[in-house]
């Protein structure tokens, strides 16, 4: 079986897909042959995103704030009665507040905790359940190499990053005697919209977002008898 039908029919939600690498992993997805929900808060950017992606394919636009916790629950009640049980989630959905950490307020803290940690944590649990039902699944979480590196103005953000490293791990051991395979990608520094206001770099030598969406096409596409549970992805050249 090709690589591009080997997922054919299976049900996968992805947040934050609006745009970057979410966008990116969608369409990889869907080219896949895969049944789609993708999420965002940007209901503009998310109906465009399905527009992209669509020709053909099948494609659930879901608004949602990850840090909302009704949210998510409607999120995934809202995917499953349209498209399916939940075969593939990839929690992508991420914030960044940059700067030193004596001038972080609690608010920075919760919005980036809440976006990039608990809403990982507070999904995966939403579609364990079936998967463990069913004895199979795909949990990805897109972490960052922030989540191994400690720099200058990143407390709150490698923090959230660390956290989610640490989650994935714990999760991948409670879930893999069900069938389960968590697994977490770690990205350097993505040409997208988050990545540019940080720092000035060539953008030629970054990473682009296809390059984390083949990271979950090999994940997806493992022998069955493997697990891949963590990926660390560096561009050939130092942007």
């Amino acid at each position: 079986m090709s690589l591009e039908k080997q997922l054919e029919g299976q049900v996968a939600l992805v947040t934050g897909a609006s745009r970057g690498i979410g966008l990116a992993i969608a369409r990889k997805l869907a080219g896949m042959g895969v049944r789609l929900s993708i999420s965002a808060r940007n209901e503009q950017r998310l109906r465009q995103a399905a527009e992209e992606i669509g020709r053909g394919r099948t494609v659930a636009t879901v608004r949602a704030d990850v840090t909302r916790p009704e949210d998510i629950a409607q999120l995934v009640a809202k995917t499953e009665s349209s498209l399916g049980p939940i075969d593939i989630l990839v929690n992508n959905a991420g914030i960044g507040v940059f700067g030193p950490v004596q001038n972080a307020s609690e608010r920075d803290w919760d919005a980036v905790l809440d976006t990039n940690l608990k809403a990982a944590f507070l999904l995966s649990k939403a579609v364990a359940p079936g998967m463990i039902q069913r004895k199979s699944g795909h949990i990805i979480n897109i972490a960052s190499l922030a989540g191994k590196n400690a720099f200058a103005g990143g407390a709150i953000y490698c923090a959230s990053k660390w956290g989610l490293l640490g989650l994935t791990q714990c999760m991948a051991e409670d879930l893999r005697s069900h069938g389960i395979r968590v697994s977490a990608i770690c990205p350097g520094s993505v040409n997208t919209e988050f990545s540019l206001p940080h720092g000035k770099k060539d953008t030629s030598k970054m990473l682009q977002p296809d390059d984390v969406a083949h990271a979950v096409e090999t994940i997806l596409t493992q022998a069955p008898q493997s697990f891949i549970s963590e990926i660390l992805l560096r561009p050939t050249q130092k942007p």
